[in-house]
């Protein structure tokens, strides 16, 4: 027997909601990382959508493995806080080593100044 199967109605409409929505919103950072043209843009969507996606996909395993058992099930807090912190942070290490590399090439000129000046 499955345990899903146990599950009451809301709780499983819940899951699926947040489940589905993380999936979503997943799915169009990885789609902004390969439509998006230059690194700096690319670099912006799949860290907002990783961190909302794996936000929501983590709130449905809290309420589906909740509403399974008799108490709150709060690991998945841990890795929210995780991803919040981290993401961010990885962001700006990407982008700060981007920027270093296209001074360092450019003559110490900001990477959308270099771009102005060739056209």
């Amino acid at each position: 027997m499955n345990a899903a199967g146990e599950l009451s109605t809301l709780p499983a409409i819940l899951t699926a909601v947040f489940l589905v929505g993380g999936a979503v919103i997943t799915l169009i950072g990885s789609l902004g990382l390969l439509r998006l043209g230059r690194f700096y843009e690319r670099v912006h969507a799949p860290t907002l959508g990783t961190t909302l996606g794996t936000t929501c996909i983590a709130i449905a395993s809290m309420i589906y493995f909740s509403a399974l058992g008799t108490r709150p099930v709060l690991h998945e807090v841990l890795i929210i806080i995780l991803v919040i912190v981290t993401t961010p942070i990885s962001l700006m290490v990407l982008v700060n080593a981007a920027l270093f590399r296209d001074k360092s090439e450019n003559g110490g000129a900001s990477p959308g100044k270099a771009e102005d000046e060739r056209r």
